[in-house]
Parts: C-alpha cells; sequence; structure tokens
C-alpha cells in the first residue's frame, strides 16, 4: 500500500482510512487535468526562486506534461491506496524521476493544491457551460424568428389572458439566458483568482512568487489575503452553484411549458415521435419525458447552493475536512447541467409549432383588450372602453379582430431579438476565456 503524504511511522486504522477517504479518490478524477496545470506554474515559479535547478524543472515538466496526456485520453487512474490526486502525481512523478518527484510540494500545502485545481476545474466547466448556453440561446432566437408571425395565447393564472406570440415565447427564454450568464459572468469572476501560495491557509516561508503563478495560469488576479484564500473554499462553490441554479432554474420553467404545450389540451407544439415515450398499456401514448427530466434535474440543482451552505455554515476560519464533502455534491453538478443544455437545445430545435392554435373560439376573448384600446385611440375614455367591451363580452356579442399590431420595443410586432443578441455577444466577451486559454496552452508546451 502506498504511504500517504502526511504519513510518518504510524498507519492509520482501515475504517478510518476509508471513512475519511471516501468519495475522494473517484471525484479527484475531474480534478486530474487541473492538478497538474498548477503543478506546472508552482515548479516554473519554485525554479525562479532557486528551489529547483533548470534541468529538474525541464524534467519535471516534460513528466508533468506526459501525465496529462494519460488524463485525456483516460489512461490516468488513483491506484488502491492512493489517498488523492495530489499523492498519484508525486507518485507518479517520483517513480519516473526519483528524488526530483519528492521536491514539487515545496511551498504547498494539499488546502491550496485542491483549492487551485478547484478553481481551475470550475473555470474550465464554466466555459463549457457558457458555450452551451449560447447554443441553446442561438436556437431558440432561431425559432422566435421562424415562428414570430404565429400567435398564441398568453396566460395569467393559467387563464387565457391576452395575445402572445411563438415569437415572444422563444425569445423570452433566450433573454432569459442572458441575464443567467450575467450572473455566471461575476461567479467566473470569483473563481477566477489565485489562491496557490496560501498553503495551509497561512502562507509560507519561502520567497513565493505568487504573481507569477497568477500569471502562469492566467488567473485574472490572486486571492491576496492568504487567511482569506482558505476562507474561499466552500464560499466559491456556493457563489459558482447559485449562478447554476440561476441557468437551471430557466430550462426548469421552460420544461415546464414545453410539457404543457405539447399536452392534447393546449396541442400548442409537437415533439417528434423519436424524442418521446410510450406507455405500457395506452398505445395513443407519447410522453414527454426528456423535459419532465430536465425539470426535475434542474429542481434539484436548485437545492445546490443550499446544501453547500448547510456544510460549510459556521465553520470558523482554517481548513476542515468537512469542505471535502462539498466535492461529491458540487462537481458533478456540471455534467447534469451540461446534459440537460444539450438535451433541451436538441428538443427545442425540432419542436413543431401549431400554426393555427387561434382558429379555436375558445381564445377569442383575449382579444378584447386589443379592442379597448382601438376605441381608447378613437378617443373613448379608457374605463369606459373597457366596460363598453366587458358588456359585449356578457352578452355573447364580442367579435375579435385577431389582427393585431404592436411596435411598442419587446412587444409581439417588434421583438428587438438583434439588441438581444448584442446583449448576449457582450456579456460573453466579457468573460476573456482567450486569456485563460492562452496560459494554459503556454503551460502544455501547444
Amino acid at each position: 500500500m502506498a504511504q500517504k503524504l502526511w504519513e510518518k511511522s504510524v498507519q492509520v486504522d482501515r475504517d478510518v482510512e476509508q471513512f475519511t477517504v471516501g468519495k475522494d479518490r473517484e471525484m479527484d478524477l475531474y480534478l486530474a487535468p487541473f492538478d497538474i496545470l498548477g503543478s506546472l506554474a508552482h515548479i516554473s515559479m519554485l525554479q525562479s526562486i532557486g528551489l529547483l535547478t533548470a534541468e529538474e524543472l525541464k524534467q519535471l515538466t516534460e513528466e508533468l506534461r506526459n501525465i496529462y496526456r494519460d488524463t485525456e485520453t483516460g489512461k490516468f487512474l488513483i491506484e488502491e491506496g492512493v489517498e488523492d490526486v495530489h499523492s498519484q502525481v508525486e507518485l507518479l512523478l517520483t517513480r519516473k524521476l526519483g528524488d526530483i518527484g519528492k521536491k514539487i510540494h515545496s511551498g504547498r500545502s494539499r488546502n491550496d493544491q485542491v483549492l487551485v485545481d478547484l478553481k481551475l476545474f470550475t473555470r474550465s466547466r464554466l466555459q463549457n457551460i457558457v458555450k452551451k448556453t449560447k447554443k441553446l440561446f442561438d436556437t431558440l432566437i432561431a425559432q422566435s424568428e421562424k415562428y414570430k408571425q404565429v400567435l398564441m395565447p398568453g396566460y395569467t393564472h393559467l387563464q387565457v389572458a391576452m395575445p402572445s406570440s411563438f415569437g415572444l415565447w422563444f425569445a423570452a427564454y433566450a433573454e432569459s439566458l442572458v441575464d443567467d450568464l450575467i450572473v455566471m459572468q461575476a461567479a467566473y469572476r470569483v473563481c477566477n483568482r489565485n489562491p496557490l501560495g496560501s498553503a495551509a491557509g497561512y502562507g509560507s516561508s519561502f520567497p513565493l512568487n505568487r504573481t507569477q503563478t497568477t500569471d502562469s495560469l492566467g488567473f485574472e488576479t490572486m486571492d491576496y489575503n492568504v487567511v482569506y484564500a482558505q476562507m474561499g473554499r466552500g464560499k466559491t462553490e456556493r457563489i459558482v452553484a447559485s449562478a447554476i441554479t440561476s441557468i437551471a432554474a430557466t430550462l426548469a420553467k421552460l420544461a415546464f411549458d414545453a410539457c404543457l404545450y405539447n399536452s392534447q389540451n393546449f396541442a400548442f407544439i409537437k415533439l417528434p415521435d423519436a424524442f418521446t415515450t410510450g406507455s405500457s398499456i395506452m398505445p395513443h401514448k407519447k410522453n414527454p419525458d426528456v423535459f419532465e427530466l430536465t425539470r426535475a434535474k434542474c429542481n434539484k440543482l436548485q437545492a445546490l447552493p443550499y446544501q453547500i451552505t448547510l456544510i460549510a455554515n459556521n465553520l470558523p476560519s482554517g481548513y476542515f475536512r468537512d469542505l471535502q464533502i462539498i466535492k461529491e455534491l458540487f462537481l458533478p453538478s456540471f455534467d447534469e447541467l451540461e446534459e440537460c443544455l444539450n438535451m433541451v437545445d436538441l428538443m427545442i430545435s425540432q419542436i413543431a409549432v401549431n400554426e393555427h392554435i387561434l382558429d379555436d373560439k375558445r381564445y377569442d376573448y383575449m382579444f378584447s383588450v386589443e379592442e379597448v384600446n382601438r376605441r381608447v385611440q378613437t378617443g373613448t375614455p379608457f374605463r369606459d372602453a373597457y366596460k363598453q367591451v366587458g358588456l359585449e363580452i356578457e352578452a355573447g356579442k364580442f367579435s375579435p379582430d385577431k389582427h393585431i399590431h404592436h411596435t411598442h420595443e419587446g412587444s409581439i410586432g417588434n421583438l428587438c431579438n438583434d439588441r438581444i443578441t448584442e446583449l448576449m455577444r457582450k456579456t460573453i466577451d466579457s468573460f476573456d476565456f482567450a486569456r485563460t486559454e492562452a496560459a494554459e496552452a503556454r503551460l502544455l508546451g501547444r
């Protein structure tokens, strides 16, 4: 059995070891490539302050890049008896390079090592989510433009209210995603700060150059105060989780609408048969399971910030093992959200819209507001026009004019999709992904 990084002469009880390690080895596979990126930046800094020779840096860099390639191809594993990803990487280096491999931990603690791993992981996965969110956004805008002339009922209190359109419906969710990414941009900036060099939370007597590792890893800035850097563990995850839940809430609401509108009693949209499932006893059933599962998964994701809060709540400053459990909740959440984004994008792109909804007379009364407004425009006071139309409805004499002419910004006749698209472009540009991509490419020699 491999020795732990912290182990000396006494071996820990096997049951205690199993309990304390928990799912860490499994979760750390998420972090493996980012642990290597952090180590590449760290050893370059160590050489600059005289703790590694140029030749040692060359050998360590070459071998770390080899290990990184193994993470890309799925060959990297955390061996039985090895505690975590940090131990596995150091073990591989020591096997290959001997005592040189033992030098990479100088000036680091596993505390700041896992912090930088988490921040690099989160930064990378947020970039994936932004890209997938933009793809769904583009699909929604395209559908909005395609069906912008098709009217549908708008609802308040689930009662037929006023005319809406599929142009409005699709684009509403597109604009919601813009706001979600504005929230995510703030979360991204929080995670895009370098904790490396804080060690166990109180700094190091080595003359570490934290500015160098900050630049090497492409961070926007560093977490300056070493105590605060450690206090950020749990806080960063909670802030990012809140941004994740913002997107999840948009997807859950869209999924609910889609389930409702796909039902026979509404029949506003139709999903391709290949995208639905059947019943074991009812031959006619075509169930919108994808949207139902999306709704459930996204509602589950919305609990994530509260789970993290309850784990980290009331902990004083400094590191505590409680924080390990957050990884089990936080790391897989990115997979879940990306999967939902992929499926919703696929479903929305294939939706067929009923272009004859308003042929049904049950929707005639929703044009009553339009009639009130027409009379106001010809000089009738609003309250008088409202009463006149109301009495006509009660007497069964109301005849709707279904030709509506909205021109104000954001309405049926003026969707402002070009402005929404420009707002999305500016929001995505504000992330400055090119900076981080260039930094990581330099570390990997690419």
